[in-house]
């Protein structure tokens, strides 16, 4: 964690040491730390971005025996895009994303190769990865070809609107968009036609929302005041002994909560070992009845679904903020965070308060600015279904699990 929080300050005169640690500590837990040290600072610090961390960063990534580490180690490399190593980081992302073991560091290979690297991408190599059995690793590959462009490119992501993967659909259209160079959808008001979406299943009875669940209410929304932090739910030990574990909640009990939407119910598990204020302030405002009637004011394909504004504009708030938590949690499918206020094009510090969003995709260039929370724990294939019209009914806590 003190490796993890060097990161946090973008303290570039430890990066020499943390670099070591990434390398060679004999803790997994310890080398995930260190391979999100490197990449915060390479962020914060332009200076540091250097052939010789990319090398470092790509020896973890190929290397290492953890596929969690590798994984992450994959995502620091976006410091690299538009350097001298930007040719052999893609050409090692492609190794990556064809011979790991892994599936999941391969999905990070992918997304990384189109986050970062679509534009001096090998098409042949992205056409190819549209038969891969990761829907992930084919909706990458369709975001890259919409990025890349190039001869035949928009025939083969046309042939992707038929895909068994309602997100790759999405995806297939996005990137049509962009190569006839018009902007992509930032709200969706209504699904495309041809979409495969996923029957809405049913929850488990132990699910259910409480008899005595209030109704959605309209607004105006209920006063409510920020969070007691001199008596938060602090959760399970923090005490991250493996790299998996940097990476989601720790064992033992955690609160739920039941997420009733027009279109089908949602159980999300939420983490207040990394996120204690984040956590009581959401339950807070559960418990009140603030959420209730709440539209998902912003649904972006292939992106997030976001509500909790009381206004249903995208303006509202609780009338507090609560600090950041940030972790080390990536903005994998289904994470839950806080939204945040905008200045300047870059998130505001410190400046949640009630907005949320749930993500449809792994966004882990995220990551950095945004507090992880919790995610999904079933219910993942109602968000399929939302559009800007839909609201959350009811939002009740449920047993721990």
């Amino acid at each position: 964690m003190v490796v993890y929080a060097l990161g946090l300050l973008g303290d570039a005169a430890s990066l020499s040491d943390i670099r070591e640690y990434a390398r060679r500590d004999e803790n997994s837990a310890v080398r995930y730390a260190a391979s999100d040290a490197i990449g915060r600072i390479l962020a914060q610090v332009p200076k540091t971005v250097n052939a010789a961390v990319a090398a470092d960063l790509l020896k973890v990534a190929t290397t290492d025996s953890d596929g969690a580490v590798r994984a992450h180690a994959v995502v620091q490399l976006d410091s690299f895009r538009d350097t001298p190593s930007a040719a052999e980081v893609e050409r090692s992302l492609e190794r990556i994303e064809t011979s790991d073991a892994d599936d999941t560091v391969r999905w990070h290979a992918a997304w990384m190769l189109a986050r970062g690297f679509a534009a001096i991408a090998d098409t042949t190599f992205l056409k190819a990865q549209l038969r891969d059995p990761s829907d992930v690793i084919r909706l990458e590959s369709v975001r890259a070809l919409g990025i890349h462009g190039g001869p035949g490119s928009e025939a083969v992501v046309r042939s992707m609107l038929g895909d068994a993967s309602w997100r790759v659909q999405l995806e297939a259209s996005e990137a049509l968009l962009r190569l006839a160079h018009k902007p992509r959808t930032e709200h969706l008001i209504a699904d495309p036609a041809g979409l495969h979406l996923p029957a809405v299943p049913a929850l488990p009875a132990q699910t259910a929302a409480p008899a005595d669940a209030p109704a959605a209410s309209p607004s105006p929304a209920p006063k409510v005041s920020a969070p007691d932090t001199s008596a938060l739910d602090l959760g399970p030990p923090l005490l991250a002994l493996t790299a998996s574990e940097m990476n989601g909640p720790l064992p033992g009990p955690h609160p739920r909560v039941l997420i009733r939407t027009t279109k089908g119910d949602v159980v999300v598990r939420l983490y207040p070992e990394w996120a204690p204020t984040t956590v009581a302030s959401f339950l807070a405002l559960a418990q009140s009845g603030f959420f209730n009637g709440n539209r998902w004011f912003r649904i972006v394909p292939d992106f997030v679904v976001q509500t909790g504004d009381p206004t249903n504009t995208g303006e509202g708030d609780p009338g507090y903020t609560i600090p950041a938590e940030e972790n080390p949690i990536e903005q994998r499918t289904g994470v839950i965070s806080m939204g945040l206020d905008y200045k300047d094009n870059h998130p505001v510090r410190d400046s949640a308060g009630s907005q949320f969003y749930i993500t449809l995709s792994p966004q882990l260039h995220l990551d950095r600015p945004f507090s992880t929370f919790g995610e999904v724990e079933s219910g993942f294939d109602v968000l399929a279904h939302l559009i800007e019209s839909d609201r959350m009914k009811t939002v009740s806590r449920i047993s721990d699990g």
